[in-house]
This record gives C-alpha cells, structure tokens and sequence, in this order.
C-alpha cells in the first residue's frame, strides 16, 4: 500500500536497545519499584477480553504518547516493555501486560532449550520476577530459542524443563508468569525450536506450575499450523497471554488477510480466559491509532 508506515522488526527494535546504558536502566527501575495507587483505576478493557498493544510496532510514537491514546480506545495495558519503561505505563493508569526480563542481543535465539543459556537466563529472572512482583507487571517473557547442533526436539523439551523448574517456584512466589513464547521458523525466525504449540504444550505439561505458561502468538502459529480456535479450545490450560497479528504479512487483523478475529476472541472470551490479549501488528495506515482502534473493535466481544 502507498501509505504503509515501515516500522523495524522486534529483532531489530530489540538490537537497538540493547545499546541503552546499564545505569540509567538500573535508575529508572528503581525509581519504578513502587507503583503509584492509581494504577488500573483508568484502564478500562472493552468486552470480555483484556486488550493490550505490543510497544515496538509503535516505535516511532514516544512512549508517552503511545499511553495516552491507548486507553480511550479501550486498551487496558502496554506489552512487552523494558524495566526501566514500566513506570510511563502505570503513571499513565495503564497495566504492564507483558515485560521483557533484560535489554539484550539476540533476545530471541538464546532460549532454555540450550542448557549452556540457563545460567544467563535464571539470573536475569531471578532479578526481575520481584521487580515485576512490585510494578505489578503480569507476565514476563522468555523464549525456547534457536535450535544447536546435537540438540533434538525431545531434548530440547527436557532441556526446558530443567531450566524453568528451577525457576518456577520464585515466579509462583512472586505472583508472575513466565511466558514462553511460540514462533514461526517458516517466515520471520529461522531455526527458531518452539515452533509449534506441540512442542510448547510438552515443556508446560511437564512443568506444570500456574507460573509457567504459553505465549500463543496467533500470526506466528497460523503459520505453522493453521487451526488456530481448535487449538486454543484444547491448550489453554497451558496458555497465559496471546499476541495477534494478520496473516500474511503481519499487518491489520482485519478482512484484508485470512483470520477471522472476531471468532477467535469469542473462542477466548467462552473459555473464560482471563488474561491479556495483546496486539502485536504492523499498521500499514497512516495513522496507526486507527488501525489500532478497529483491532480493538474486532476483539471486543
């Protein structure tokens, strides 16, 4: 389309980041410890879903900004903020649906099916799990990661239980969910090893704790899979957050492309979900916020 706003990736926007310095990280999450007692009293959510909006798809627009237009839209929270962005979100009244543990390269790849990354990772959410407990951040985000030689998909699945079991208990402690999000190897991540709820659903069962949980990223799994209400019905005992996107492409959840939104929100909202459902698409519009708006008009049921 001759108006498509080119926005960069979350691999790219995650890159860029990275870069920021540690010490004005660490400021900003201490002077963010406590949350002010007005949060959640001005979120509102629309229906019978909790909706919410990934942050980087709306880069361009400063955080700030992105805050004040969501809640008159009906959104009822931020996704996938760094620590030191979570108090923007709560001065503004809004939830932190969906935290990231850490400003890092290669986020993505670097998952618990290698148990080479579990010393990284357990320390990063060793630290922020009670940072999250106090900002009353829901979820916190992790990854299954990039397949290594030698590392088959049974193994894998070991691996990352091993690794979230130890850290399950803190994050049952602290009252926060540790993600783990599904991703498609087809199109945008290659090589990436949680790449069908199968597999997801195996590392969940065997863990087992209320903690852990999925992240069904709808976009990514129509990709692989396709039947995706089917599929919800079916797992959502292991699902704790979902992120929407049209496919292809990635852009509007609208009827330019193949889901039928409408229908999956009511999936949702029938089986009692309770958590968030967070809109992780590139508008194509020349204004965002209105693409944003009609997604939110599409899930409200």
């Amino acid at each position: 389309m001759s108006d498509k706003v080119h926005c960069p990736s979350r691999r790219a926007l995650l890159g860029a980041l990275a870069a920021s310095t540690g010490a004005l990280i660490a400021k900003k999450i201490r002077a963010s410890a406590q949350p002010p007692a007005s949060i959640g009293r001005s979120a509102t959510s629309a229906g019978r879903l909790k909706q919410s909006v990934c942050r980087w798809p709306y880069a361009r627009t400063p955080l700030p900004d992105l805050c004040r237009r969501a809640n008159p839209i009906g959104l009822a929270a931020i996704d996938l903020l760094f620590p030191d962005e979570w108090s923007v979100a709560r001065d503004a009244g809004l939830a932190v649906s969906m935290g990231y543990p850490s400003r890092r390269e290669k986020f993505i790849e670097t998952g618990f099916n290698n148990p080479a990354n579990h010393a990284l990772l357990l320390k990063e959410l060793e630290t922020v799990l009670p940072l999250a407990a106090r900002g009353q951040v829901a979820n916190i985000i992790a990854m299954f990661g990039n397949r290594v030689s030698g590392i088959d998909d049974n193994a894998a699945i070991a691996n990352c239980v091993t690794g979230l079991a130890r850290i399950a208990p803190l994050a049952a402690e602290q009252g926060v969910t540790i993600c783990l999000e599904l991703l498609n190897s087809k199109v945008d991540h290659p090589g990436y090893q949680g790449d069908h709820t199968a597999f997801g659903v195996a590392v969940m069962q065997a863990v087992n704790s209320p903690r852990v949980k999925l992240l069904y990223d709808i976009y990514h799994m129509q990709i692989m899979e396709g039947d995706v209400i089917r599929t919800i019905r079916d797992n959502i005992n292991w699902i704790g957050h979902f992120h929407t996107g049209g496919v292809p492409g990635r852009h509007e959840i609208n009827d330019s492309q193949e889901l039928n939104y409408h229908a999956i929100a009511a999936a949702m909202a029938d089986l009692n979900y309770q958590g968030y459902v967070a809109h992780e698409f590139v508008p194509t519009r020349s204004d965002p916020f209105e693409s944003l708006a009609e997604a939110v008009r599409l899930c409200t049921v």
